[in-house]
Protein backbone atom coordinates (compact mmCIF):
# COMPACT_ATOMS: atom_id res chain seq x y z
CA UNK A 1 0.00 0.00 0.00
CA UNK A 2 1.62 3.46 -0.67
CA UNK A 3 0.56 6.71 0.90
CA UNK A 4 0.05 9.81 -1.07
CA UNK A 5 -0.11 13.08 0.64
CA UNK A 6 -3.75 13.60 2.18
CA UNK A 7 -5.50 10.75 0.76
CA UNK A 8 -6.14 7.53 1.54
CA UNK A 9 -6.66 4.42 -1.37
CA UNK A 10 -10.40 2.94 -2.28
CA UNK A 11 -9.55 -0.36 -2.69
CA UNK A 12 -7.96 -2.48 -5.60
CA UNK A 13 -10.45 -4.39 -4.29
CA UNK A 14 -8.57 -5.08 -3.27
CA UNK A 15 -6.41 -2.15 -2.89
CA UNK A 16 -4.45 1.46 -3.81
CA UNK A 17 -4.60 8.72 -2.92
CA UNK A 18 -3.86 5.64 -0.58
CA UNK A 19 -3.06 6.68 -2.30
CA UNK A 20 -5.74 9.02 -1.17
CA UNK A 21 -3.40 8.46 -4.34
CA UNK A 22 -6.37 5.81 -5.07
CA UNK A 23 -5.85 3.43 -6.43
CA UNK A 24 -10.05 1.70 -6.73
CA UNK A 25 -10.98 -1.54 -8.17
CA UNK A 26 -13.72 -4.11 -8.44
CA UNK A 27 -16.47 -4.02 -10.97
CA UNK A 28 -19.07 -2.11 -11.48
CA UNK A 29 -34.43 -0.14 -16.76
CA UNK A 30 -34.41 2.82 -15.70
CA UNK A 31 -34.08 3.41 -11.96
CA UNK A 32 -33.88 7.25 -10.54
CA UNK A 33 -30.99 8.43 -8.77
CA UNK A 34 -29.90 11.64 -7.23
CA UNK A 35 -26.64 13.12 -8.88
CA UNK A 36 -24.62 16.09 -8.04
CA UNK A 37 -24.00 17.49 -4.43
CA UNK A 38 -25.84 15.12 -2.71
CA UNK A 39 -24.23 15.48 0.92
CA UNK A 40 -24.15 15.99 4.88
CA UNK A 41 -26.50 19.23 5.31
CA UNK A 42 -25.83 22.27 6.44
CA UNK A 43 -25.66 21.24 10.28
CA UNK A 44 -23.61 22.96 13.11
CA UNK A 45 -21.58 20.28 14.87
CA UNK A 46 -21.61 16.34 15.21
CA UNK A 47 -22.80 17.01 19.00
CA UNK A 48 -25.59 18.64 17.69
CA UNK A 49 -26.43 15.80 14.99
CA UNK A 50 -28.54 13.25 17.33
CA UNK A 51 -29.69 13.98 20.81
CA UNK A 52 -28.46 9.88 22.35
CA UNK A 53 -28.51 10.36 25.77
CA UNK A 54 -28.18 6.06 26.68
CA UNK A 55 -26.14 4.26 23.95
CA UNK A 56 -27.88 1.19 21.77
CA UNK A 57 -31.38 0.25 21.52
CA UNK A 58 -31.05 0.57 18.09
CA UNK A 59 -30.49 -2.77 17.12
CA UNK A 60 -27.45 -4.75 15.18
CA UNK A 61 -26.58 -3.29 11.25
CA UNK A 62 -24.71 -5.27 9.33
CA UNK A 63 -22.89 -3.37 6.48
CA UNK A 64 -21.17 -4.20 3.55
CA UNK A 65 -17.73 -3.49 3.11
CA UNK A 66 -15.77 -4.00 -0.60
CA UNK A 67 -12.25 -4.09 1.06
CA UNK A 68 -10.03 -5.19 4.30
CA UNK A 69 -8.24 -3.10 5.97
CA UNK A 70 -4.80 -4.10 5.89
CA UNK A 71 -3.78 -2.96 9.51
CA UNK A 72 -5.37 -0.34 12.06
CA UNK A 73 -2.33 1.44 13.07
CA UNK A 74 -3.65 4.65 11.14
CA UNK A 75 -0.55 6.71 10.74
CA UNK A 76 1.96 3.55 9.23
CA UNK A 77 1.98 2.96 5.62
CA UNK A 78 0.04 0.07 5.91
CA UNK A 79 -3.22 1.81 6.63
CA UNK A 80 -4.00 3.62 3.47
CA UNK A 81 -7.48 1.90 2.77
CA UNK A 82 -10.39 3.88 2.63
CA UNK A 83 -11.84 1.09 4.21
CA UNK A 84 -10.34 0.84 6.94
CA UNK A 85 -11.31 4.75 7.50
CA UNK A 86 -14.90 4.48 6.74
CA UNK A 87 -15.08 1.01 8.97
CA UNK A 88 -13.30 1.80 11.79
CA UNK A 89 -11.58 4.60 12.05
CA UNK A 90 -13.85 7.80 11.98
CA UNK A 91 -16.33 6.11 14.04
CA UNK A 92 -13.25 5.11 16.96
CA UNK A 93 -10.49 8.18 16.83
CA UNK A 94 -10.93 11.84 17.83
CA UNK A 95 -10.53 14.56 15.56
CA UNK A 96 -10.41 18.05 15.50
CA UNK A 97 -12.16 19.09 12.49
CA UNK A 98 -15.71 17.27 10.68
CA UNK A 99 -16.39 18.12 7.00
CA UNK A 100 -19.49 19.79 6.47
CA UNK A 101 -21.33 21.78 4.00
CA UNK A 102 -21.52 25.67 4.03
CA UNK A 103 -22.97 27.76 2.10
CA UNK A 104 -23.14 25.08 -0.66
CA UNK A 105 -19.22 24.13 -0.31
CA UNK A 106 -17.94 21.92 1.77
CA UNK A 107 -15.77 22.96 5.07
CA UNK A 108 -14.17 21.79 8.09
CA UNK A 109 -16.12 22.74 11.22
CA UNK A 110 -14.82 22.11 14.90
CA UNK A 111 -15.86 18.62 16.10
CA UNK A 112 -16.98 17.46 19.40
CA UNK A 113 -13.63 17.30 20.52
CA UNK A 114 -12.60 20.96 20.23
CA UNK A 115 -14.50 23.80 22.27
CA UNK A 116 -14.58 26.27 19.45
CA UNK A 117 -12.17 27.25 16.23
CA UNK A 118 -8.96 27.51 17.06
CA UNK A 119 -6.66 30.88 17.27
CA UNK A 120 -4.09 31.49 14.54
CA UNK A 121 -0.99 33.70 14.86
CA UNK A 122 1.27 34.37 12.35
CA UNK A 123 5.48 35.23 12.46
CA UNK A 124 5.64 32.46 13.87
CA UNK A 125 2.60 30.07 12.83
CA UNK A 126 0.88 29.24 15.70
CA UNK A 127 -2.30 27.38 16.06
CA UNK A 128 -3.95 27.27 19.91
CA UNK A 129 -6.30 24.70 20.35
CA UNK A 130 -8.83 25.03 23.33
CA UNK A 131 -10.12 21.03 24.27
CA UNK A 132 -13.84 20.32 25.01
CA UNK A 133 -13.56 19.40 28.91
CA UNK A 134 -15.93 16.98 28.78
CA UNK A 135 -13.45 14.99 26.41
CA UNK A 136 -11.96 11.45 27.34
CA UNK A 137 -10.93 8.21 26.02
CA UNK A 138 -13.48 4.82 26.47
CA UNK A 139 -11.08 4.39 29.90
CA UNK A 140 -12.37 7.90 31.53
CA UNK A 141 -9.00 9.18 31.42
CA UNK A 142 -9.48 12.79 29.82
CA UNK A 143 -8.32 13.90 26.32
CA UNK A 144 -5.80 16.85 26.67
CA UNK A 145 -2.94 18.36 24.59
CA UNK A 146 -0.25 15.40 25.86
CA UNK A 147 -2.34 13.24 23.24
CA UNK A 148 -1.57 16.08 20.58
CA UNK A 149 1.97 16.14 21.26
CA UNK A 150 1.81 12.15 21.38
CA UNK A 151 0.51 12.10 17.81
CA UNK A 152 2.52 14.91 16.44
CA UNK A 153 5.85 13.34 17.63
CA UNK A 154 4.89 9.52 16.45
CA UNK A 155 4.16 10.75 13.00
CA UNK A 156 6.92 13.69 12.97
CA UNK A 157 9.88 11.27 13.84
CA UNK A 158 8.39 8.45 13.63
CA UNK A 159 9.08 5.33 10.65
CA UNK A 160 7.36 4.01 8.16
CA UNK A 161 4.83 6.88 8.80
CA UNK A 162 2.10 6.88 5.48
CA UNK A 163 2.01 10.72 5.36
CA UNK A 164 3.73 13.26 7.81
CA UNK A 165 3.31 16.51 5.86
CA UNK A 166 2.43 19.13 7.76
CA UNK A 167 3.29 17.80 10.92
CA UNK A 168 7.03 17.51 9.80
CA UNK A 169 6.77 21.98 9.81
CA UNK A 170 5.45 21.98 13.20
CA UNK A 171 8.63 23.02 15.63
CA UNK A 172 6.93 22.29 18.95
CA UNK A 173 3.98 21.62 21.34
CA UNK A 174 3.42 23.35 24.23
CA UNK A 175 -0.10 23.17 26.54
CA UNK A 176 -1.36 26.03 28.55
CA UNK A 177 -3.04 23.74 30.42
CA UNK A 178 -4.70 20.32 29.96
CA UNK A 179 -7.07 21.72 27.15
CA UNK A 180 -5.22 24.27 25.72
CA UNK A 181 -2.40 23.39 23.57
CA UNK A 182 -0.31 25.65 21.40
CA UNK A 183 1.34 23.92 17.79
CA UNK A 184 4.08 25.88 16.64
CA UNK A 185 5.54 26.12 13.34
CA UNK A 186 8.68 26.47 11.93
CA UNK A 187 7.16 28.22 8.45
CA UNK A 188 4.25 28.68 7.52
CA UNK A 189 1.51 25.96 6.73
CA UNK A 190 -1.73 26.60 5.46
CA UNK A 191 -3.40 23.32 5.56
CA UNK A 192 -3.10 23.08 9.04
CA UNK A 193 -6.98 22.33 10.19
CA UNK A 194 -6.15 19.02 8.35
CA UNK A 195 -3.86 17.91 10.94
CA UNK A 196 -5.19 15.90 13.69
CA UNK A 197 -8.19 15.29 11.56
CA UNK A 198 -9.57 12.67 9.16
CA UNK A 199 -5.97 11.25 8.25
CA UNK A 200 -5.23 10.32 11.65
CA UNK A 201 -7.21 12.01 14.52
CA UNK A 202 -5.57 12.00 17.90
CA UNK A 203 -3.90 8.83 19.56
CA UNK A 204 -3.99 8.52 23.26
CA UNK A 205 -0.80 9.59 24.68
CA UNK A 206 -1.50 7.47 28.44
CA UNK A 207 -1.86 4.23 27.04
CA UNK A 208 0.88 3.92 23.70
CA UNK A 209 3.71 6.53 25.12
CA UNK A 210 7.19 4.77 25.56
CA UNK A 211 4.87 1.31 24.04
CA UNK A 212 5.13 -0.18 20.55
CA UNK A 213 2.53 1.62 19.19
CA UNK A 214 2.48 -0.56 15.93
CA UNK A 215 2.03 -3.59 18.09
CA UNK A 216 -0.97 -2.62 19.97
CA UNK A 217 -3.19 -0.95 17.02
CA UNK A 218 -2.45 -3.06 13.86
CA UNK A 219 -4.48 -5.94 14.19
CA UNK A 220 -7.31 -3.94 16.61
CA UNK A 221 -7.04 -1.92 19.57
CA UNK A 222 -9.17 -1.94 22.93
CA UNK A 223 -9.68 2.27 23.16
CA UNK A 224 -11.74 4.76 21.71
CA UNK A 225 -12.67 8.47 21.34
CA UNK A 226 -15.19 8.18 19.53
CA UNK A 227 -18.98 6.90 19.69
CA UNK A 228 -17.98 3.61 18.57
CA UNK A 229 -15.76 0.85 20.17
CA UNK A 230 -14.31 -1.98 17.97
CA UNK A 231 -15.00 -4.96 19.54
CA UNK A 232 -13.86 -7.53 17.30
CA UNK A 233 -11.86 -7.63 14.02
CA UNK A 234 -12.45 -11.65 12.45
CA UNK A 235 -9.33 -10.66 9.55
CA UNK A 236 -11.05 -12.51 6.08
CA UNK A 237 -14.96 -12.01 7.62
CA UNK A 238 -15.53 -8.54 9.37
CA UNK A 239 -15.17 -5.84 11.91
CA UNK A 240 -17.95 -5.33 14.86
CA UNK A 241 -18.20 -1.69 16.45
CA UNK A 242 -20.04 -1.75 20.13
CA UNK A 243 -21.37 1.66 21.54
CA UNK A 244 -18.30 3.27 23.55
CA UNK A 245 -20.19 3.92 26.87
CA UNK A 246 -18.49 6.33 27.87
CA UNK A 247 -18.51 8.94 24.81
CA UNK A 248 -19.21 12.02 25.71
CA UNK A 249 -21.12 13.30 22.55
CA UNK A 250 -24.30 11.47 21.42
CA UNK A 251 -24.35 8.22 21.95
CA UNK A 252 -24.44 5.54 19.74
CA UNK A 253 -27.98 4.13 18.44
CA UNK A 254 -26.87 0.91 17.17
CA UNK A 255 -26.20 -2.39 19.89
CA UNK A 256 -23.71 -3.36 17.29
CA UNK A 257 -22.49 -2.79 13.65
CA UNK A 258 -21.04 -5.55 11.81
CA UNK A 259 -19.02 -4.61 8.65
CA UNK A 260 -19.07 -7.73 6.35
CA UNK A 261 -16.15 -7.88 3.63
CA UNK A 262 -17.58 -8.75 0.40
CA UNK A 263 -14.96 -7.58 -2.07
CA UNK A 264 -16.66 -9.22 -5.41
CA UNK A 265 -18.81 -6.23 -7.13
CA UNK A 266 -21.49 -8.94 -7.37
CA UNK A 267 -21.40 -10.33 -4.41
CA UNK A 268 -21.68 -7.51 -2.63
CA UNK A 269 -24.68 -6.45 -4.68
CA UNK A 270 -26.34 -9.81 -3.89
CA UNK A 271 -25.73 -9.53 -0.61
CA UNK A 272 -27.53 -6.21 -0.31
CA UNK A 273 -30.54 -7.40 -2.56
CA UNK A 274 -30.93 -10.39 0.01
CA UNK A 275 -31.10 -8.09 3.12
CA UNK A 276 -27.81 -9.39 4.80
CA UNK A 277 -26.11 -6.31 4.71
CA UNK A 278 -28.36 -2.80 4.79
CA UNK A 279 -26.17 -0.37 3.16
CA UNK A 280 -23.49 -0.43 0.39
CA UNK A 281 -20.71 2.04 -0.67
CA UNK A 282 -19.92 0.07 -4.37
CA UNK A 283 -17.39 2.04 -6.77
CA UNK A 284 -18.48 3.03 -9.96
CA UNK A 285 -17.77 -0.27 -11.74
CA UNK A 286 -19.79 -1.36 -15.10
CA UNK A 287 -22.01 -3.79 -13.42
CA UNK A 288 -22.66 -2.03 -10.27
CA UNK A 289 -24.09 0.76 -12.78
CA UNK A 290 -26.27 -1.63 -14.56
CA UNK A 291 -27.41 -3.20 -11.17
CA UNK A 292 -28.87 0.60 -10.57
CA UNK A 293 -30.31 1.14 -13.26
CA UNK A 294 -32.59 -2.39 -12.77
CA UNK A 295 -33.78 -1.44 -9.99
CA UNK A 296 -32.82 -2.65 -6.44
CA UNK A 297 -36.12 -3.46 -4.66
CA UNK A 298 -36.45 -2.16 -0.57
CA UNK A 299 -33.63 0.49 -1.47
CA UNK A 300 -33.64 4.25 -0.67
CA UNK A 301 -33.15 6.45 -3.21
CA UNK A 302 -29.42 5.99 -4.32
CA UNK A 303 -27.02 8.58 -3.76
CA UNK A 304 -24.76 8.89 -6.55
CA UNK A 305 -21.85 12.59 -6.30
CA UNK A 306 -19.69 13.80 -8.77
CA UNK A 307 -18.67 16.64 -6.76
CA UNK A 308 -16.13 14.34 -4.71
CA UNK A 309 -12.88 14.44 -3.26
CA UNK A 310 -11.72 12.07 -6.14
CA UNK A 311 -9.66 12.31 -9.80
CA UNK A 312 -9.22 9.63 -12.04
CA UNK A 313 -6.47 10.91 -14.62
CA UNK A 314 -4.52 9.68 -16.94
CA UNK A 315 -1.21 10.00 -15.59
CA UNK A 316 2.01 10.96 -18.05
CA UNK A 317 5.62 9.92 -16.80
CA UNK A 318 7.62 13.21 -18.15
CA UNK A 319 10.37 11.97 -18.41
CA UNK A 320 9.88 8.67 -20.39
CA UNK A 321 9.81 8.34 -24.08
CA UNK A 322 7.63 9.99 -25.52
CA UNK A 323 5.84 11.80 -22.76
CA UNK A 324 9.36 13.62 -22.14
CA UNK A 325 8.16 15.89 -25.03
CA UNK A 326 5.52 18.37 -23.92
CA UNK A 327 4.04 18.39 -27.84
CA UNK A 328 4.01 14.66 -27.71
CA UNK A 329 2.01 15.07 -24.26
CA UNK A 330 -0.27 17.59 -25.55
CA UNK A 331 -0.88 16.16 -29.07
CA UNK A 332 -2.17 12.77 -27.18
CA UNK A 333 -4.19 14.83 -24.86
CA UNK A 334 -5.88 16.13 -28.56
CA UNK A 335 -6.32 12.39 -29.64
CA UNK A 336 -8.70 12.07 -26.93
CA UNK A 337 -12.86 12.74 -26.83
CA UNK A 338 -12.93 12.37 -22.81
CA UNK A 339 -16.31 13.59 -22.27
CA UNK A 340 -17.40 10.60 -24.61
CA UNK A 341 -14.47 8.00 -22.22
CA UNK A 342 -16.67 9.33 -18.97
CA UNK A 343 -20.03 9.47 -20.64
CA UNK A 344 -19.32 5.87 -21.97
CA UNK A 345 -18.30 4.75 -18.01
CA UNK A 346 -21.05 6.71 -15.73
CA UNK A 347 -23.65 7.85 -18.23
CA UNK A 348 -25.98 5.59 -16.70
CA UNK A 349 -25.78 7.49 -13.50
CA UNK A 350 -25.96 10.94 -14.61
CA UNK A 351 -22.03 11.38 -15.16
CA UNK A 352 -21.20 12.55 -18.72
CA UNK A 353 -18.58 15.58 -18.58
CA UNK A 354 -14.51 15.08 -17.85
CA UNK A 355 -13.09 17.14 -15.16
CA UNK A 356 -11.03 19.78 -16.42
CA UNK A 357 -8.73 20.33 -13.40
CA UNK A 358 -6.07 18.61 -11.49
CA UNK A 359 -7.78 19.21 -8.39
CA UNK A 360 -10.62 17.00 -6.90
CA UNK A 361 -13.94 18.79 -7.54
CA UNK A 362 -14.46 19.22 -3.55
CA UNK A 363 -12.02 22.13 -3.51
CA UNK A 364 -12.93 23.69 -7.01
CA UNK A 365 -13.80 27.09 -5.59
CA UNK A 366 -9.85 27.46 -5.29
CA UNK A 367 -9.08 25.85 -8.66
CA UNK A 368 -9.34 26.95 -12.18
CA UNK A 369 -12.14 24.07 -12.75
CA UNK A 370 -12.01 25.16 -16.68
CA UNK A 371 -8.06 24.80 -16.95
CA UNK A 372 -8.09 21.18 -19.73
CA UNK A 373 -10.79 22.38 -21.09
CA UNK A 374 -8.98 23.44 -24.12
CA UNK A 375 -8.28 19.82 -24.77
CA UNK A 376 -10.89 18.33 -26.43
CA UNK A 377 -10.81 15.97 -29.67
CA UNK A 378 -8.96 18.00 -32.40
CA UNK A 379 -7.15 15.39 -35.17
CA UNK A 380 -5.28 18.69 -37.17
CA UNK A 381 -4.07 20.17 -33.64
CA UNK A 382 -2.41 16.50 -32.92
CA UNK A 383 -1.12 16.55 -36.68
CA UNK A 384 0.44 20.18 -36.33
CA UNK A 385 2.27 19.29 -32.33
CA UNK A 386 3.50 16.07 -33.91
CA UNK A 387 5.22 17.51 -36.85
CA UNK A 388 6.59 20.21 -35.41
CA UNK A 389 8.16 18.07 -32.93
CA UNK A 390 10.01 16.44 -35.85
CA UNK A 391 7.78 13.38 -36.02
CA UNK A 392 5.89 11.64 -39.45
CA UNK A 393 3.61 8.49 -39.73
CA UNK A 394 5.03 5.57 -41.03
CA UNK A 395 3.62 3.48 -43.56
CA UNK A 396 1.52 1.60 -40.55
CA UNK A 397 0.32 5.26 -39.49
CA UNK A 398 1.70 5.44 -36.47
CA UNK A 399 4.07 8.71 -35.49
CA UNK A 400 7.98 7.66 -35.68
CA UNK A 401 10.82 9.51 -34.97
CA UNK A 402 14.68 8.95 -34.94
CA UNK A 403 13.71 5.35 -35.57
CA UNK A 404 11.15 4.95 -32.57
CA UNK A 405 7.47 5.02 -33.18
CA UNK A 406 4.72 6.90 -30.64
CA UNK A 407 3.84 3.22 -28.80
CA UNK A 408 2.87 3.87 -25.64
CA UNK A 409 2.32 1.22 -22.85
CA UNK A 410 -0.72 1.91 -20.82
CA UNK A 411 -0.72 0.50 -16.81
CA UNK A 412 -3.87 -0.29 -14.68
CA UNK A 413 -4.42 -2.47 -11.88
CA UNK A 414 -5.80 -6.03 -13.42
CA UNK A 415 -9.25 -7.38 -13.41
CA UNK A 416 -11.09 -3.73 -12.49
CA UNK A 417 -13.60 -4.07 -15.64
CA UNK A 418 -14.29 -0.26 -16.05
CA UNK A 419 -10.67 0.14 -15.95
CA UNK A 420 -10.08 -1.88 -18.56
CA UNK A 421 -12.72 -0.82 -20.93
CA UNK A 422 -11.68 2.96 -20.58
CA UNK A 423 -8.40 1.73 -21.82
CA UNK A 424 -9.81 0.30 -24.47
CA UNK A 425 -11.81 3.53 -25.45
CA UNK A 426 -8.58 5.36 -24.90
CA UNK A 427 -6.67 3.08 -27.03
CA UNK A 428 -9.18 2.86 -30.01
CA UNK A 429 -9.22 7.19 -29.96
CA UNK A 430 -5.08 7.30 -29.51
CA UNK A 431 -4.70 5.05 -32.69
CA UNK A 432 -6.89 7.09 -35.10
CA UNK A 433 -4.81 10.09 -34.11
CA UNK A 434 -0.99 7.82 -34.87
CA UNK A 435 -0.44 6.61 -31.32
CA UNK A 436 -0.08 2.82 -30.36
CA UNK A 437 -1.34 2.08 -27.17
CA UNK A 438 -0.12 -1.01 -25.60
CA UNK A 439 -2.22 -2.39 -22.45
CA UNK A 440 -0.59 -3.95 -19.60
CA UNK A 441 -1.59 -4.42 -16.54
CA UNK A 442 -0.82 -5.24 -13.07
CA UNK A 443 -1.37 -6.40 -9.51
CA UNK A 444 -2.26 -3.37 -7.58
CA UNK A 445 0.40 -4.10 -5.19
CA UNK A 446 3.18 -3.91 -8.21
CA UNK A 447 1.95 -0.93 -9.66
CA UNK A 448 1.92 1.08 -6.80
CA UNK A 449 4.55 -0.29 -4.44
CA UNK A 450 7.13 -0.70 -7.55
CA UNK A 451 6.80 0.50 -11.04
CA UNK A 452 5.12 4.02 -10.37
CA UNK A 453 7.48 5.00 -7.36
CA UNK A 454 10.37 3.61 -9.83
CA UNK A 455 8.87 5.21 -13.04
CA UNK A 456 8.58 2.53 -14.46
CA UNK A 457 5.60 3.05 -16.58
CA UNK A 458 4.83 5.46 -19.84
CA UNK A 459 0.86 5.78 -19.20
CA UNK A 460 -1.49 4.83 -16.25
CA UNK A 461 -5.04 5.29 -14.66
CA UNK A 462 -5.47 5.07 -11.13
CA UNK A 463 -7.24 7.98 -8.98
CA UNK A 464 -6.59 9.97 -6.10
CA UNK A 465 -8.49 10.54 -2.95
CA UNK A 466 -8.35 13.45 -0.59
CA UNK A 467 -8.78 12.76 3.01
CA UNK A 468 -9.49 16.66 3.46
CA UNK A 469 -10.42 19.95 1.75
CA UNK A 470 -7.01 21.03 1.03
CA UNK A 471 -6.01 21.63 -2.53
CA UNK A 472 -5.66 18.34 -4.52
CA UNK A 473 -4.29 16.04 -5.70
CA UNK A 474 -2.35 18.86 -7.76
CA UNK A 475 -0.28 19.77 -4.81
CA UNK A 476 3.57 20.32 -3.75
CA UNK A 477 3.94 16.57 -2.59
CA UNK A 478 2.52 15.02 -6.26
CA UNK A 479 4.16 17.56 -8.43
CA UNK A 480 7.17 19.40 -6.89
CA UNK A 481 10.68 18.51 -8.76
CA UNK A 482 12.02 17.81 -5.00
CA UNK A 483 9.69 15.26 -4.76
CA UNK A 484 10.42 12.74 -7.95
CA UNK A 485 11.91 9.64 -6.17
CA UNK A 486 15.49 10.17 -5.56
CA UNK A 487 18.36 9.14 -3.11
CA UNK A 488 18.24 12.45 -1.75
CA UNK A 489 14.33 11.91 -0.66
CA UNK A 490 15.25 8.22 0.18
CA UNK A 491 13.23 7.44 -3.34
CA UNK A 492 10.33 7.90 -1.03
CA UNK A 493 9.38 11.22 -3.20
CA UNK A 494 5.43 10.98 -4.36
CA UNK A 495 6.03 12.89 -7.74
CA UNK A 496 5.94 9.62 -10.22
CA UNK A 497 5.36 11.13 -12.89
CA UNK A 498 8.51 13.67 -13.00
CA UNK A 499 7.00 16.57 -13.50
CA UNK A 500 10.21 19.10 -13.40
CA UNK A 501 8.70 22.49 -13.43
CA UNK A 502 10.64 25.25 -11.44
CA UNK A 503 7.57 27.65 -12.04
CA UNK A 504 4.91 25.13 -10.75
CA UNK A 505 7.18 24.76 -8.11
CA UNK A 506 6.67 28.21 -6.86
CA UNK A 507 3.19 27.73 -6.75
CA UNK A 508 2.58 24.64 -5.59
CA UNK A 509 5.04 25.87 -2.67
CA UNK A 510 2.50 28.90 -1.91
CA UNK A 511 -0.35 26.70 -1.89
CA UNK A 512 1.14 25.23 1.14
CA UNK A 513 2.64 27.81 2.85
CA UNK A 514 0.53 30.59 2.06
CA UNK A 515 -2.53 31.17 4.99
CA UNK A 516 -3.85 33.93 3.01
CA UNK A 517 -7.09 32.31 1.65
CA UNK A 518 -6.86 35.13 -1.83
CA UNK A 519 -3.09 34.29 -2.55
CA UNK A 520 -3.81 30.86 -1.99
CA UNK A 521 -6.34 30.87 -4.28
CA UNK A 522 -4.29 32.58 -7.05
CA UNK A 523 -1.04 30.54 -6.86
CA UNK A 524 -3.97 27.42 -6.61
CA UNK A 525 -5.51 28.81 -10.53
CA UNK A 526 -1.80 29.34 -11.46
CA UNK A 527 -0.54 25.91 -10.50
CA UNK A 528 -3.66 24.46 -12.73
CA UNK A 529 -2.65 26.68 -15.90
CA UNK A 530 0.78 25.54 -16.04
CA UNK A 531 0.05 21.65 -15.15
CA UNK A 532 -2.63 22.35 -18.19
CA UNK A 533 0.12 24.05 -20.33
CA UNK A 534 2.67 21.29 -20.30
CA UNK A 535 0.56 18.96 -20.09
CA UNK A 536 2.03 17.18 -17.32
CA UNK A 537 -0.99 14.63 -16.73
CA UNK A 538 -4.52 14.60 -18.45
CA UNK A 539 -7.57 14.92 -15.93
CA UNK A 540 -10.21 12.01 -17.03
CA UNK A 541 -13.51 11.57 -14.56
CA UNK A 542 -14.50 12.56 -10.79
CA UNK A 543 -14.98 8.90 -9.78
CA UNK A 544 -18.35 9.06 -8.41
CA UNK A 545 -19.55 8.08 -5.31
CA UNK A 546 -22.32 5.37 -5.07
CA UNK A 547 -24.00 4.96 -1.57
CA UNK A 548 -27.47 2.66 -1.57
CA UNK A 549 -29.06 2.27 1.82
CA UNK A 550 -31.38 -0.12 2.53
CA UNK A 551 -35.24 1.59 3.70
CA UNK A 552 -34.73 -0.53 6.99
CA UNK A 553 -32.25 1.50 8.30
CA UNK A 554 -33.40 4.80 10.29
CA UNK A 555 -31.56 8.11 10.98
CA UNK A 556 -31.98 11.96 11.09
CA UNK A 557 -30.13 12.04 7.57
CA UNK A 558 -29.02 9.68 4.81
CA UNK A 559 -26.66 11.25 2.85
CA UNK A 560 -23.23 10.71 1.33
CA UNK A 561 -20.34 12.93 2.90
CA UNK A 562 -17.68 13.61 0.27
CA UNK A 563 -14.69 12.82 2.98
CA UNK A 564 -16.25 10.40 5.40
CA UNK A 565 -18.34 8.40 3.71
CA UNK A 566 -22.13 7.81 3.46
CA UNK A 567 -21.36 6.57 7.00
CA UNK A 568 -20.17 9.67 8.51
CA UNK A 569 -23.11 9.79 11.36
CA UNK A 570 -23.26 5.93 11.61
CA UNK A 571 -24.00 6.34 15.36
CA UNK A 572 -27.42 7.86 14.56
CA UNK A 573 -28.71 5.07 12.56
CA UNK A 574 -31.17 2.41 13.95
CA UNK A 575 -32.66 -0.76 12.29
CA UNK A 576 -36.52 -0.91 12.21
Amino acid sequence: MIALKRARVLGALALSFGLVAAACSSDGGDAEVSSGDTAASETTDGAERADNATAGGGGTITLGAEQEPDCMDWIASCAGASWGAWTTLYHTMPRSFDFEMVDGDWAYVPSPLLAGDPEVTEDPQTVTYKLNPEAVWSDGTQITCADFEYTWDQIATGEDIYDPTGYVDISGIEAKDDTTCVATFSKPYAGWRSLFTGLYGVLPSHLLDGKDRSALMKDGYEFSGGPFMLKEWKKGDSITLVPNENYWGSKAKPDEVVWKFVPDTSAYFAAFKAGEVLAIYPQPQIDAIEEINAGLSGAREPLVTARTGNLEALWMNNNAFPFDSVPVRQAFAYSLDRDAVVKRLFGGIGVDKAVQSLNAPIVGKLADQEAFAGYTKDLDKVDELMTGDGWAKNANGVWEKGGKTATIEFKTTAGNKRRELTQQVVQEQAKAAGFEVTINNQKAGDLFGQQLPAGDFQLALYAQVLTNLEPGPSSCSIFCSKNIPSDANGNAGQNWTRTDIPELDTQLELIDTSVDVTKRGAATKAADKLEAENMVSLPLDPLPTIGLVSEKIQAPEISDNAILSVFWNLADWSVN
